[in-house]
């Protein structure tokens, strides 16, 4: 699929760097941090995560790091840590955990736990379920953003053109992924990294802290609402980046 490159300055190995995007977004989501990281040499994958249950979601990544040749820093957003923390438990190429308004489960945990465990989010009120044929036959629902909430509750300091679009080609999440309790938490044995986003209406900034010192994850703050990687891609590839200079091989 894809593999590691060798960094002439360092001489250390650059790792591939794996993007993981959460719940009502998709891997264009990340395009500007992609652009940067690619113009500092990294190799990268953006998986399109399927947002159908954690722990299928977990094996689809997992099934996609096993492809990866050499070192991986990964990195996931929102829903996307949930997923991460899931799949790299134990995996032997994963150096790296980079949670961008994130969410960091423990064994036992749900994110729609974590998600209402501290006041400040107003992703709830602007859902709108959607009932589909699962998987099985069952009927379940896909949630929404309400469109004419999006740029408000998710993405408030994106250029309303961008956001519109943005709440248009969103993906949605089935509610019972949402509810699955996790197995695994890769933070414990990996190190990580948590951009925590000061202007957050989805995953509130005090949630993220919480999880990030639980953690013991190296935490950088950011004037920023949960579409953290469309408004502040600098930033984010900035903390990748850091990620995966300290862990270096």
């Amino acid at each position: 699929m894809t593999s590691s490159t060798l960094d002439s300055r360092t001489g250390t190995t650059k790792p591939t760097v794996v993007l993981v995007h959460g719940a009502f977004a998709d891997s264009s989501s990340w395009n500007d941090v992609i652009a940067r990281l690619r113009q500092d040499d990294y190799p990268v994958i953006g998986v399109a995560n399927p947002l159908r249950s954690l722990h299928g979601d977990a094996r689809f990544l997992r099934d996609v790091l096993d492809g990866v040749d050499g070192p991986i820093v990964l990195a996931g957003h929102s829903y996307g840590g949930s997923v991460m923390s899931e799949a790299a438990d134990g995996h032997p190429q994963v150096k790296a955990l980079v949670y961008v308004a994130s969410f960091l489960l423990d064994e036992g945990e749900s994110t729609g736990e974590l998600a209402g465990k501290f006041p400040g989010n107003e992703l709830g009120s602007a859902l709108r379920p959607v009932t589909v044929r699962g998987p099985g036959g069952q009927s379940v629902d896909d949630l929404y953003i309400e469109q004419e909430k999006f740029r408000a509750i998710f993405a408030a300091d994106v250029p309303a053109d961008v956001a519109e679009l943005m709440a248009v080609t969103q993906r949605p999440i089935i509610g019972d992924a949402l509810a699955d309790k996790a197995t695994a938490a890769a933070w414990k044995t990996i190190p990580s990294w948590t951009l925590v986003t000061l202007q957050d209406l989805a995953v509130p900034a005090e949630a993220q802290r919480f999880m990030a010192e639980r953690a013991s994850s190296t935490v950088v703050e950011v004037d920023a609402s949960h579409a953290v990687t469309v408004s502040r891609p600098d930033v984010v590839a900035r903390l990748i980046d850091d990620a995966a200079r300290a862990t270096a091989a």
